[in-house]
């Protein structure tokens, strides 16, 4: 009997919905100005949620204007990159990067290739063809991931109270593997907010 008046406690108990909390970050450089395209990461409290991870942009590294575009792409573990040639030149992609080694051979105007990243960390391309072309895949494995906008802004929301682990990189980052960690405590509800100075190589 005592087991079962204390049986609907322990399931409402179960039910209740775990605190969540959401992330605002600012990132500058030495001279107070916005840093985009540095790539936040978290690992909160409460460990990675299982499942898959979708992220709602395009998995897409295009070469245009003689440019990767975006500069910077995050995706997730196990993803395919689409690479879509619009210049009216051929291009040869390549990486030399640990996470991955690979290069897509000379293809032209309106021709695609792809490529699927199996390990974690950054990923830097070139182009065979013309040197000056530079651009970034940042392989990550949690769902909490976001790239920083214009004005060095970074949000990411819902997740578990406690402090969390945030990892920072950004290409031009003066530390090892181009990347920083700091941790922020994540409130049940509401928002941390957080300006974090970069310290950057010239380049920018």
């Amino acid at each position: 009997m005592y087991y079962l008046r204390l049986a609907p406690l322990a399931l409402t108990c179960l039910a209740a919905p775990a605190l969540a909390g959401d992330l605002n970050l600012k990132l500058v450089d030495a001279a107070g100005r916005p840093v985009a395209d540095a790539v936040v990461t978290v690992r909160p409290a409460g460990g990675i949620p299982p499942g898959p991870i979708r992220f709602p942009w395009a998995t897409t590294m295009v070469q245009q204007n003689i440019a990767f575009a975006p500069h910077v792409l995050v995706v997730p573990v196990g993803t395919t990159v689409r690479f879509p040639n619009k210049d009216k030149v051929r291009h040869h992609v390549y990486s030399f990067s640990k996470p991955a080694k690979f290069e897509i051979k000379l293809f032209g105007q309106d021709e695609t290739r792809s490529y699927t990243f199996t390990s974690t960390g950054a990923v830097a391309l070139g182009c065979n063809i013309h040197d000056q072309m530079s651009g970034f895949i940042k392989v990550v494995d949690t769902p909490f991931a976001i790239k920083s906008d214009a004005a060095g802004s970074a949000h990411l929301a819902g997740m578990a109270t406690g402090t969390a682990q945030v990892t920072i990189w950004h290409p031009l980052l003066k530390t090892k593997d181009n990347e920083m960690v700091v941790n922020v405590p994540i409130p049940g509800s509401g928002a941390a907010s957080k300006t974090v100075p970069l310290t950057l190589r010239s380049g920018r």
